[in-house]
């Protein structure tokens, strides 16, 4: 499968976890490279094989936020492959101390710290797997949410922030419905309504789908 427009690159959609969070491993073939969007607990046993398959490295681990679903598998992840880690420094502590989010999940979770290696700064862009990615800040479900925006690929990972037909909960420590809904109107519905939004849990939809008939944030 291919991103929308994005040429040479392979999109894996890896549902891992106990709570089937979304992956999104982009492997290059050509280039020998690969990124992984967010690291669910055991998504090493997908993107292992995936990435010999497609003969290419795993060069970074980009996290769209710091809740524990979203980066139980990232220490492996980083173990096995020695992927450079990006995230968001609002979230630093749940990213360095993961284990304080066993007291409102109310359950004992199998946590390890992630290594960052950089800190995002929103408006940041860079290059990988040949094009070019954009970091949008996307707080209100957690304090350190961000999106991954590939402009000319019109695609957007967006972690929690929005689902199809639904938003991240907002009842988290951290979580504000009021910043929440700021964020989907200016940073992602401001996308353009092409745009495929490739969420944390569930299936794809577009800016334009979701500005329409979304029921909790309507344009």
């Amino acid at each position: 499968m291919k991103v929308c427009g994005l040429a040479r690159v392979h999109l894996h959609v890896l549902p891992a976890g106990p709570i089937k969070t979304n992956a999104y491993l982009l492997t290059a073939p050509e280039r020998g490279e690969a990124v992984l969007i967010d690291a669910p607990g055991e998504v090493w046993r997908q993107v292992g094989p995936l990435l010999a398959e497609q003969r290419c490295r795993l060069t970074e681990l980009w996290l769209t936020h710091g809740h524990w679903d979203h980066l139980q598998g990232g220490a492996e992840i980083v173990r096995q492959t020695g992927a450079k880690v990006r995230a968001h420094a609002a979230d630093r502590v749940l990213i360095e101390t993961p284990a304080i989010m066993e007291r409102f999940m109310g359950e004992k979770l199998d946590l390890e710290p992630v290594p960052v290696d950089h800190w995002l700064v929103p408006g940041e862009d860079w290059s990988a797997l040949g094009t070019t990615v954009a970091v949008r800040y996307v707080p209100g479900h957690c304090p350190g949410s961000v999106l991954f925006y590939f402009a000319a690929e019109k695609a957007a990972f967006v972690g929690d922030a929005l689902f199809y037909r639904g938003i991240g909960r907002t009842d988290f420590p951290g979580g504000d419905f009021a910043q929440l809904e700021k964020s989907i109107r200016t940073e992602i519905y401001s996308l353009p309504g092409e745009t495929i939004v490739y969420p944390g849990h569930g299936p794809k939809t577009t800016v334009a789908s979701e500005r329409a008939e979304n029921p909790y944030v309507r344009a």
